[in-house]
C-alpha cells in the first residue's frame, strides 16, 4: 500500500504553528505563569519520550521466533501462520493480545448485546482490551501503510468474529491463537492460563524473524498497564482535564448508565 499525493513541506508547516506569545481569552497573569512553567515541563517531557524511542528504536535484534505459528483467522476460520502475517514489502509486526476471555476475576460489566452476551461473564472479551482495540481499529487503516499490525485472542475464531461484527471492525486483523502457545511463549498468558494485555513487536530479515520489543514495564516493580497508553487513547485524552483518569477501577467498561 502506497501514499498517494505529495508530501507536506514541514519547515513551512511549522513556521505556520510558531506563536511564542499564545494566550487565551480571559487568562489571569497568575495562569500563565503556571502554564508556561508546564509547559517547560511538558517540552522535557517530549524530549524523553523521543529519547526513549531512539533507544527502542535501537534495541539489538530479540530472540529468533519460536516457531512458525498457526493462528485460525477470525474473519474465515482459515489457518494463518505467523511468517504470513508480513506482508511484501513491510517487515514489521506489531501484535497485541487481547484479553478474551477476561481476566477471571474481572467483575465489569460484559456485552450489551448479541450472541457475545450470552457467553458466562468469565468467557467474555476484557472491557479495557476492548477499549484498546477499539482505537487500533480506526488506526489500522493509516498504520497498513507501514507496518503489518495483528490482535491474537485465545478465544475461538467464531467468538472473536462474532465480537468484531458486534464491535463494527473491520480493518484490523484478529486472530485466535487457541491451538497455539504463541501468547504463553510470548507473556501474554499466565502460566495457569489468565489472559495479559501484553504488546509484542517482531521484525523480519534475511536471518529469520526474531522479536524486537513488548510492553515489559507491565512486569516491572509497581508496574501497571501503562506501557501501552501509546495505543491506548483514551488516557491521553483523559490527562488533558482536570479530573484526570480517577482510580479506573470500574473504567473502561463495554456498558455506560
Amino acid at each position: 500500500m502506497a501514499i498517494k499525493g505529495s508530501p507536506r513541506d514541514m519547515k513551512k508547516w511549522l513556521e505556520l504553528l510558531l506563536d511564542p506569545n499564545v494566550q487565551f481569552p480571559g487568562e489571569s497573569s497568575e495562569y500563565r505563569r503556571a502554564r508556561n512553567q508546564l509547559l517547560e515541563s511538558e517540552r522535557e517531557l517530549r524530549r524523553m519520550n523521543q529519547q526513549v524511542a531512539a533507544q527502542r528504536r535501537a534495541l539489538p535484534l530479540g530472540g529468533v521466533l519460536q516457531g512458525d505459528y498457526v493462528f485460525e483467522s477470525a474473519a474465515d476460520g482459515s489457518q494463518v501462520r505467523f511468517s504470513e502475517l508480513f506482508a511484501p514489502g513491510k517487515d514489521t509486526l506489531v501484535i497485541y493480545n487481547m484479553m478474551f476471555p477476561r481476566w477471571s476475576q474481572d467483575p465489569r460489566a460484559g456485552a450489551p448485546g448479541g450472541e457475545t452476551a450470552l457467553l458466562p461473564l468469565v468467557e467474555q472479551p476484557c472491557p479495557s482490551c476492548t477499549s484498546v482495540v477499539d482505537g487500533l481499529e480506526g488506526a489500522a487503516f493509516h498504520l497498513a501503510a507501514r507496518i503489518n499490525l495483528a490482535v491474537v485472542a485465545k478465544t475461538s475464531p467464531d467468538r472473536l468474529g462474532t465480537y468484531a461484527q458486534e464491535r463494527g471492525w473491520h480493518n484490523i486483523r484478529l486472530l485466535s491463537s487457541r491451538n497455539n502457545t504463541f501468547k504463553r511463549d510470548y507473556h501474554g498468558e499466565t502460566p495457569e492460563g489468565e489472559q495479559l494485555p501484553v504488546l509484542n513487536v517482531f521484525s523480519r530479515d534475511e536471518d529469520g524473524i526474531h522479536h524486537r520489543w513488548a510492553s515489559e514495564l507491565t512486569f516491572a516493580p509497581g508496574g501497571d498497564t501503562s506501557s501501552l497508553d501509546p495505543i491506548w487513547s483514551i488516557w491521553g485524552a483523559l490527562d488533558m482535564t482536570p479530573e484526570g483518569r480517577g482510580d479506573g477501577a470500574g473504567y473502561p467498561s463495554l456498558q455506560y448508565e
